[in-house]
């Protein structure tokens, strides 16, 4: 994988072998962070990545100048990678091992940006929880989004909050927000 733009743009990250994650292509990036350039100042914001794996998305956030950027996963191998690799490349992201939505319900944080990439064999149903969970407790910003990538074959329209959905070779982003 690969960052793609920004300060680290070009830079290769080498993820281990054993850690349990599938990395988002760099052509669903590039689709997410030109829709992403066109509505926010990246260094004004406060970034949330849940079930981030290998950070992937984390490292694209930290290379537009993001400086707050929380990176959660309950793999303990995927948080330690995300950390290391975070230092390597002199950012600062704050990783948290814990399952997503324990995360959810225990903090007291907003954010801006909320990018979620859970399994793609979540249902519906178990996306529809951590639309929940965001919305109930306000940690989305009033301007804010949150972000789930998923299957294609994953319906994500009918949740509350849905906004649009952008589909991106065999991957999906769907938007949410309170507007």
């Amino acid at each position: 994988m690969r960052i793609i733009s920004g300060k680290y743009r070009g830079k290769r990250i080498v993820a281990p072998k054993r850690l349990p994650v599938r990395p988002t292509t760099d052509m669903a990036k590039e689709g997410l962070f030109n829709i992403l350039n066109n509505r926010y100042f990246f260094n004004e914001l406060n970034v949330l990545d849940l079930f981030t794996g290998t950070g992937n998305i984390s490292y694209e956030f930290a290379s537009r100048g993001v400086l707050h950027i929380t990176a959660v996963d309950q793999n303990a191998h995927c948080v330690r990678f995300v950390a290391q690799t975070s230092a390597s490349l002199g950012s600062e992201i704050k990783t948290v091992k814990s399952d997503a939505l324990k995360f959810l319900h225990d903090t007291g944080q907003t954010f801006d940006i909320i990018f979620a990439d859970p399994p793609y064999a979540f249902t519906a149903k178990e996306c529809e929880k951590i639309v929940e969970a965001i919305f109930k407790k306000d940690l989305l910003s009033q301007d804010g989004l949150l972000i789930i990538e998923h299957a294609p074959q994953t319906d994500l329209c009918s949740l509350p909050h849905f906004q649009e959905s952008r589909k991106y070779g065999s991957s999906v982003f769907s938007f949410f927000g309170w507007e």
